[in-house]
This record gives C-alpha cells, sequence and structure tokens, in this order.
C-alpha cells in the first residue's frame, strides 16, 4: 500500500472513519483487541486486510494478514485470543487464532492460522480445513467466542438462510451442535456474517439476554443487501428465539449502508462494553461509489446494549463510542431557537463534523436538519411527529445514477423511514457526516441510519427546518471533527 501526499485528502474521503490507503475495503473480519491493540482485519479481494489501533478512532495500516493459498482465497471469518493455549499452538503462552472461510472452485470450508507475534505474521494451520465443506453451497463467515457457562469454544456459520453451530475443546476438532434460523426472521436472500453476543438489559441489574446477528445478501426484497438480530437464550449448543412465532423480524439499521457488522472479541471485562462497527456500503452496489484510489470503508465503532420498550419489548442500542469525543472541536451552538414553517441557517459550513440537536415541537408536520446543503444539494434529516416516524432522504444529496453489481443503472435517490415513537415531545437527533458517510444516532442510538452520500465539495451548508408548523431546538451544537490521519 503505497503513501502519497494526497493520500487521506481526496474528494470524498471520511476524515474520521476507517477506510483503506486504496483498493477495496469490505466486511470486517477478524475483529480482536490483543495487548492494548484493536485489530481490525476485512475483507479485500480474496484476502485479509489489516488495521491496528489503541482507541478504535486512530488507525495504523499493516502488511496484508491473510493471503490466497493453495486451498483458496481467504473469505470472513474472526480472530480470538487463545488466552490458556487449549489449541496447544502456543508453548503454554497465548497467542491469536484466526478461523476464516477458504473458497476454491465454488466450494466453502472453515480454515484457521495463528499468530505469535500480535498479528504481525501468521501460520496457516497444515491440518485445514479445520471444518470440510459438509455439502452445502453456502457455508461461511465463521464466527469463534468463548462461551463460559459450558467452557468451551463455540462456532456460528452461515449456511444459506440459516446458521450452523460448532463447539470445540481446542479450537481445531469441532463437533455440530444444531442450527437456526429456517422459517425465522427475513428469509429473503442467503445469510452472512453471523455473530452471538450476550448484552446487559439497561435498568434490569443482572439481567442479559443473547443477540445472534445475521447480514442478509443483496435482494429485490430489501432493495439490496441489509441485517437484522433476534433476542433469546443460547447454552452453549441450541439458540432460542424469545419470539416465538419466529416471524417478527429485527432491523439492525434503517439506512441502507450498513454491512456485516460483528463485534471485537476479547474486549477486557473492565471496560465492560460490546462494541462493533459494520461495512459502509451495500452488496447492491458494493464499489459503485466515484472514490479513488479507494473504494469501501467502515462504520464508527458503536457500543451496544439492550433496552425494554414501554410495551416490554427489548430492542437493540446503538452508541457511537465516547472515545470520539476526543476529535471534538464546538464550532456552534444554539439554544430554544423556535423556526416556523421555514428554515434557519447554521452558522458554520462543513462536511465533516457532529451535530446533537433537541427539538420540541408543536404543530409541525415536519422537522429537523439539512446538511451539505448549496442551491442544487441537500441531505434531509427529520421527524414526522404525527407518522412517529423517522427518516433520512437522500433525494438531492449527490450523484444520482449509478451502476449496480449486476451492471444496470439504477437512481441512488432514496428517502429511508423507520418508526419511532418520541417521548414526551422531544427528540434528540446525534448525526456524523463525514463527506460520504451519514450516520443518525435517534434519542440515544434507540434508531439508527447509515447512509452514503456524495455531495459536491461546494455544498457545505447546515439548516435547521419545520414545516407547516412549529418546532424548538431547545439546543443545537455543531462540532468540528478532527482527521484521524493528520
Amino acid at each position: 500500500m503505497t503513501s502519497s501526499a494526497k493520500l487521506y485528502k481526496e474528494k470524498f474521503r471520511p476524515q474520521f472513519h476507517l477506510t483503506p490507503p486504496q483498493g477495496p475495503m469490505s466486511d470486517p473480519n477478524g475483529m480482536v483487541y490483543v495487548a492494548g491493540e484493536y485489530h481490525q482485519f476485512y475483507q479485500f479481494t480474496g484476502r485479509w486486510g489489516h488495521a491496528v489501533s489503541k482507541d478504535l478512532i486512530h488507525w495504523e495500516h499493516l502488511p496484508l494478514a491473510l493471503v490466497s493459498d493453495e486451498l483458496g482465497d481467504i473469505w470472513s471469518g474472526s480472530c480470538v485470543v487463545d488466552h490458556h493455549n487449549s489449541s496447544g499452538l502456543f508453548q503454554d503462552q497465548f497467542g491469536m487464532v484466526a478461523i476464516f472461510t477458504h473458497f476454491k472452485d465454488g466450494l466453502q470450508s472453515q480454515s484457521m492460522a495463528y499468530s505469535h507475534d500480535r498479528g504481525r505474521s501468521w501460520i496457516k494451520y497444515s491440518g485445514n480445513p479445520v471444518i470440510a465443506n459438509p455439502g452445502l453451497k453456502d457455508f461461511r463467515d465463521p464466527k469463534v467466542l468463548w462461551h463460559e457457562e459450558s467452557s468451551r469454544w463455540v462456532m456460528i456459520v452461515s449456511v444459506d438462510r440459516e446458521v450452523y453451530f460448532y463447539s470445540s475443546e481446542n479450537l481445531i476438532d469441532w463437533r455440530y451442535e444444531s442450527s437456526f434460523g429456517r422459517d425465522q426472521g427475513s428469509q429473503a436472500a442467503v445469510w452472512e456474517c453471523p455473530d452471538l453476543f450476550k448484552l446487559p438489559v439497561t435498568g434490569e441489574e443482572g439481567i442479559g439476554k443473547w443477540v445472534l446477528h445475521i447480514s442478509i445478501g443483496d435482494n429485490r426484497q430489501t432493495d439490496g443487501s441489509h441485517a437484522q438480530y433476534f433476542i433469546g437464550e443460547f447454552d452453549g449448543t441450541c439458540f432460542i428465539n424469545d419470539d416465538a412465532t419466529g416471524k417478527e423480524i429485527n432491523w439492525t439499521d434503517y439506512g441502507q449502508d450498513f454491512y456485516a457488522a460483528v463485534t471485537y472479541s476479547d474486549i477486557p471485562q473492565q471496560d465492560g462494553r460490546t462494541v462493533w462497527l459494520g461495512w459502509t456500503s451495500n452488496w447492491k452496489y458494493p464499489f459503485a461509489g466515484p472514490t479513488e484510489p479507494w473504494k469501501g470503508g467502515m462504520s464508527l465503532p458503536r457500543s451496544l446494549s439492550l433496552k425494554r420498550s414501554k410495551e416490554g419489548k427489548l430492542r437493540l442500542v446503538q452508541q457511537p463510542i465516547t472515545e470520539l469525543e476526543k476529535l471534538r472541536k464546538l464550532a456552534s451552538s444554539m439554544q430554544d431557537v423556535t423556526v416556523s414553517s421555514d428554515k434557519l441557517q447554521i452558522g458554520y459550513e462543513g462536511q465533516s463534523f457532529e451535530l446533537v440537536a433537541t427539538v420540541s415541537w408543536g404543530d409541525a408536520a415536519a422537522f429537523g436538519v439539512r446538511v451539505c446543503v448549496s442551491d442544487q444539494e441537500a441531505t434531509e434529516i427529520g421527524y414526522r411527529p404525527f407518522q412517529d416516524e423517522v427518516y433520512v432522504d437522500r433525494h438531492r444529496s449527490c450523484l444520482s445514477e449509478f451502476i449496480s453489481r449486476e451492471g444496470k443503472p439504477f437512481h441512488f435517490g432514496k428517502q429511508f423511514v423507520a418508526a419511532h415513537e418520541a417521548k414526551d415531545k422531544q427528540i434528540t437527533l446525534r448525526l456524523f457526516v463525514d463527506q460520504s458517510v451519514v450516520e443518525l444516532f435517534v434519542d440515544d442510538g434507540d434508531t439508527v441510519f447509515t447512509t452514503l452520500i456524495y455531495p459536491d465539495p461546494s455544498s457545505r451548508g447546515i439548516e435547521l427546518f419545520a414545516e407547516d408548523g412549529a418546532a424548538t431546538f431547545a439546543s443545537v451544537h455543531v462540532y468540528e471533527m478532527s482527521s484521524i490521519w493528520t
């Protein structure tokens, strides 16, 4: 990967999101914390790219970690720390173990590699694959975790529109345990990049539930790839969905550009967080964006929890990690501003910033914020109180015609909508805009949108708006965000 004085300053290049120096970055892989470093591996055309960070914000790119071999290309997978040398590969010391999919001639199998030097070099296991293909077309994306209650390793593998669970004592010899997914949730397309983790329930001390997360491949029903999650119980062998009908669908993100999210393994217990991030694109148009010399990137890292609604239903909550506040520089602040059937320009212009607005309303039919505004362009983020819905509208965001993965033209402009009932006629919109990425967190992350846009560099304005009535912006804070690359 070459260096250049212009690197990370190109048109549309995010300034506080992880992107590759050049080439295509897609699904996050092998996310793990080891000896003071977070490792971010990622799909890089059948290989694993590699970056490390001490704070999940500032990243250093390293050479490719895993490359193709006689067993095929290296597809998605995960990493763990073998703390007690259960594998016998580390001479009574701990080390890193990667479990990944090998792909060759249409055949997918699960293999492993290990590292003695904090991921700087890797040794492929001589007995690969550790799980041979059992005669399936889709058999990939292993996620491995240590299941404390049963004192063994667990692997989840995507298999068409379900997942298989395996167990092992040594990370090498795996035993099939059970499956989950047939007739469960969305069956719109192949399931990919599974993850399984336990989360606390906010406000309920000592209560935790298991979350099974699934990404769904490109399909017409969801207009591209998407992601869903299930909440339930896991005993080390079987996952039981809390929804006995299996028909309920819980969407992870209501934009179109958050895919293949998986959590970091081995975050220290004293940290107390479960953190993940996802790929900011969509398999409908994976590398169609007008970005050179790089394609694709990662979302902001998000801390996860569960929250119970007033109806008693558990929902996944995603919040930007607190480390992001280190990048803030207060650029504009307003209090108690009422906007009535009009718009109000904020005295700050930019394309890499965080905006936090707390809003109440009188009779407004819709209100919110427009960003990356010019005479020709704007991305609108708003709330419609009479419909109890949040939306992100990119019809006027940028370029409109793109070419899909299938080589067909399509219109990039679209409005994304999610049901959201605000409490006490007040809502908080926390918005991160970073050149070509928009991430919206509504009311502490109860509802989340991730959306790509490609505005002209001259589209830099920010404005508040209200339609058909009045809305009061109790507070609006805009923070210019420092570049992580300088």
